[in-house]
């Protein structure tokens, strides 16, 4: 169960921090969906350490789009009414397990269960091989007074998952330890780490180290 309810992003601190992946799935039924994968790294505030997480935003098929002659209308998502979920580590840990073959589904198909101020959401995430080998990701959410219901599934295809696997993978370090701020150090201070010394029993100031003899 994550009740961690905390929503607010994160500014990226390097340069050329791409935050954010998408896929569109659409259809020409109008059932296809759109799902986008945003990192934000662990950090630390007044407050306390933050964990990192990505944030999923879910949007179900608005409109299907035409193809006139030389005129195309794109397909639309209904981001309006998206479903936004929170993975924290535990969550995208679990789902690691399923791309890696170590389960077929998390948490043995019962999904991973969020709780917030207003809703319980089920999150399942499953290995499929028919109708074709892939993925599927499907969200169930419903509010305390069962008025509002939300659902929402996408599949991914082998060559998807690979990617996005392979994109998770490389942000756990982020989600654990946020980006690593590069400090600048003063001309003495990297002229002495370059030198290569050795302390000697007793030593308190650089006058008393001696350089190492290389041979």
């Amino acid at each position: 169960m994550n009740e961690n309810t905390n929503t607010q992003p994160v500014t990226a601190q390097a340069t050329g921090y791409r935050p954010k992946l998408s896929y569109y799935h659409a259809n020409a039924k109008g059932t296809g969906s759109a799902i986008s994968f945003e990192l934000h790294p662990a950090h630390s505030s007044p407050e306390g350490n933050v964990e990192g997480s990505i944030f999923v935003s879910f949007a179900n098929q608005k409109t299907v789009g035409v193809r006139n002659g030389s005129e195309t209308v794109f397909p639309s998502f209904d981001w309006k009414n998206r479903i936004v979920l929170r993975l924290t580590m535990s969550d995208i840990t679990q789902m690691l397990m399923v791309f890696r073959g170590m389960q077929e589904s998390v948490c043995d198909g019962k999904g991973l269960f969020h709780r917030s101020s207003r809703y319980n959401t089920v999150i399942k995430f499953d290995h499929r091989i028919e109708p074709y080998p892939g993925y599927t990701l499907e969200v169930y959410r419903k509010s305390f007074d069962g008025t509002d219901q939300q659902h929402a599934f996408i599949s991914f295809s082998q060559a998807e998952a690979v990617g996005l696997s392979l994109a998770i993978e490389q942000s756990m370090g982020v989600i654990a330890f946020g980006i690593p701020e590069l400090r600048a150090r003063s001309a003495s201070a990297a002229a002495e780490a370059s030198l290569p010394l050795k302390m000697a029993a007793g030593a308190e100031s650089l006058s008393d180290i001696a350089e190492v003899d290389p041979f």
